[in-house]
């Protein structure tokens, strides 16, 4: 773990060990010392971030972090999005809520790195002690009204030997942009003016378009094909029947020169399907896992059933992938979450080295999980090996819906015993729920807890996990288990304090001990909303969340949102704001009934017209307070949607039963 002295820095003075030594640091017209930054012979300085960003601003963060360190301005940094290689890069995962905590003391230790190389190679030529320049605004300055640019310094800073150089943190006190700039995104401009690639638009010159027939039921694979039709459609170039890999579904590919005669020939073949589960229906999966719950031994003062549905990812950027197979290897680009991990995929299961495998991550319209498998990857590659081209395989929005990786189902049941104020003195959890089955390991009940109990009350209790076969495949969905684990339990204590006539957040302060981090939140929360209809507060990723919201039952509307935040060290607040923004309005869109249901072995939803996400019209007003903090940094992707969607349910059921069933998007399947 980073602890906040490795990180930050106590003093100025703190020195941290150069991260190469002088053989690693490139030409002598070239500063490099790490693979994450250089400064060129011109003074540009050229950040190489190892995270893709999927829309959470890792770009941003890191332009600001090596920015504060280098003495310059966000916008003076360029940035480079890094292959795919862990050997060069380390993780290069964004799971987990972990980009921020991974990323801080690499970047800020190369950046530092460069400072202190630049300072020393000044301090030389003038022939005075290090100590006595000073790094500002992109030039190293002596208080004898000397200075130098970076672009003159280069060259002889990279002729030292970093290990001879004592290198420094820039210390908090001293701080002009981390935790402290309000500039947005880094590439916002491109994004906006439609500069920025995503994984679709990234596709090489001539790559040709592939859209896929997928199985008209769950688990069914193809039996036969008549490609007739197909192959006589105007610029379709083949159709490649597609096995089902491990994780995958298969399928049939039609690939053409264009999207639009992509699609036609999808819809002129005819393909008959075998196996899989043609009666599927989700309501008798629900049922199931409810006669899954143990049974209660006791008599508990109260008692709950919550039945939390299948959930798509619906990210804004449909799932794709390009894929060039050559005699020589393979080049992939893909919106993926993992670079490195996928090129270690792909050579474990093409059997060749990494050397011969390319991974371009780009731009990604969103990813919550479900960029991590690399289902469309391995679309793509079939396709390229089968006509030898590169290949740019595109799922429609339909596709993604239907054949996604869903959030599982979950049953839960909770009770407690009350003391005579009405607040629980003890408590139990039952959850019977699917595993993840991109991820085997978590077949495993204890996992699972582990995952989703994040419960910060002190009500000792006992919480237990009954895992059934999913039926269907399951994946990371933003937050995972504890999206639901934690769901329950904020509804049903926000019931308990209703029923015992306790304010909501009384009752939550009353139950937080007493040195909590949650405790700042929430008053600081409340502080800035006044009386709340629901509440909510969450601890997870080594942050800190409460949640205030003001509802209108009646007409089912999210009036006001109140996020108090404790992220630890807001690297950039405006991104923090952001991603708990996103957060919120998940929250918005699943509480008020987005889910995926199954009928006759099909996802009945098939977009947005009914697989509905929020509208502009259900957007509640939000604030988001950051909260000044010490505490390391922490996490931030996944940690919002628990305690927003509790409270948004808790505060549009103040007025009427309590949050068990629909309409409150815990449907029933």
């Amino acid at each position: 773990m980073i602890t906040r002295r490795r990180l930050l820095g106590a003093t100025g003075a703190l020195v941290v060990a150069a991260p190469l030594v002088r053989s690693q640091l490139g030409y002598a017209d070239e500063l490099t010392p790490s693979v994450h930054v250089r400064i060129d012979g011109r003074g540009r300085i050229i950040a190489t971030v190892p995270k893709p960003d999927t829309g959470q601003g890792v770009r941003t963060m890191a332009a600001i972090l090596i920015a504060e360190e280098l003495a310059v301005e966000v916008a003076d940094v360029t940035l480079e999005q890094a292959p795919g290689d862990t050997a060069r890069f380390g993780p290069q995962t964004i799971q987990n809520s972990t980009s921020s905590r991974q990323l801080a003391q690499p970047l800020r230790t190369a950046a530092a790195t460069a400072r202190c190389l630049l300072v020393t190679a000044a301090a030389n030529r003038w022939g005075v002690p290090p100590g006595e320049c000073a790094a500002r605004a992109g030039r190293v300055e002596h208080p004898g009204h000397r200075a130098l640019p970076y672009r003159a310094l280069v060259a002889d800073a990279a002729k030292l030997d970093p290990a001879t150089v004592a290198v420094t943190l820039i210390p908090p006190e001293k701080w002009r942009l981390i935790g402290r700039t309000r500039a947005g995104r880094s590439d916002a401009r491109d994004i906006v003016t439609g500069r920025a690639k995503y994984g679709a638009e990234s596709a090489p010159p001539g790559a040709l378009i592939a859209v896929v027939a997928r199985p008209k039921w769950i688990g069914a694979q193809v039996d036969t094909v008549d490609d007739a039709a197909a192959l006589a459609v105007p610029g379709v170039v083949a159709v490649v029947r597609l096995v089902a890999p491990a994780g995958g579904q298969g399928g049939v590919a039609v690939v053409a020169r264009s999207t639009a005669a992509a699609l036609q020939g999808r819809a002129a073949l005819t393909v008959t399907w075998t196996g899989g589960t043609p009666a599927a229906d989700s309501r008798t999966w629900i049922a199931d896992l409810e006669a899954a719950l143990p049974p209660v031994t006791g008599k508990p003062d109260i008692q709950r059933i919550f039945r939390l549905p299948l959930l798509a990812h619906a990210a804004m950027e449909p799932m794709n992938a390009t894929a060039h197979v050559t005699d020589t290897g393979v080049t992939v680009w893909a919106p993926t979450q993992d670079p490195g991990g996928l090129r270690t995929i792909l050579s474990r299961q093409l059997a060749l080295p990494e050397s011969q495998i390319t991974v371009h991550p780009t731009l990604a319209g969103g990813g919550f999980g479900r960029r991590i498998e690399p289902d469309p990857v391995f679309e793509a590659l079939t396709c390229s090996r089968a006509v030898g081209a590169p290949v740019s395989v595109r799922w429609t929005r339909d596709d993604d819906t239907r054949h996604d990786s869903y959030r599982p189902m979950s049953v839960h049941r909770l009770g407690a015993t009350l003391d005579a104020s009405g607040l629980p003195v003890s408590r139990f959890h039952q959850v019977a729920t699917w595993p993840l089955t991109v991820v085997p390991i978590f077949n495993n009940p204890m996992l699972v807890k582990a995952s989703g109990d994040h419960f910060p009350y002190s009500v000792p209790g006992d919480v237990s996990v009954t895992l059934r076969l999913a039926p269907l495949r399951t994946g990371f969905w933003r937050a995972v288990y504890a999206g639901q684990f934690g769901y329950a339990e904020e509804c049903f204590l926000s019931e308990i304090a209703r029923r015992g006539g306790h304010d909501q957040v009384t009752a939550r302060r009353t139950l937080l001990p007493a040195d909590s981090r949650l405790r700042r939140v929430l008053d600081t929360a409340s502080d800035h909303h006044g009386y709340a209809d629901g509440a909510a507060c969450h601890l997870d990723y080594g942050s800190a969340i409460a949640v205030l919201v003001t509802a209108d039952p009646v007409a089912r509307k999210v009036i006001r949102v109140t996020a108090a935040v404790d992220v630890g060290v807001p690297v950039h607040p405006s991104g923090v704001i952001a991603q708990v923004e996103g957060g919120v309005l998940d929250a918005v869109s699943t509480v008020l009934g987005a889910q995926i249901t199954v009928r006759e072995g099909a996802v009945v939803q098939s977009s947005f017209r009914d697989y509905a996400w929020a509208r502009i019209g259900d957007c509640p007003e939000i604030t988001v307070i950051v909260v000044p903090s010490d505490a390391p940094i922490g996490g931030l992707g996944e940690l919002a949607y628990p305690p927003a969607a509790a409270a948004i349910a808790s505060a549009l059921a103040a007025g009427g039963d309590p949050v068990s069933g629909m309409p409150y998007g815990i449907g029933v399947g």
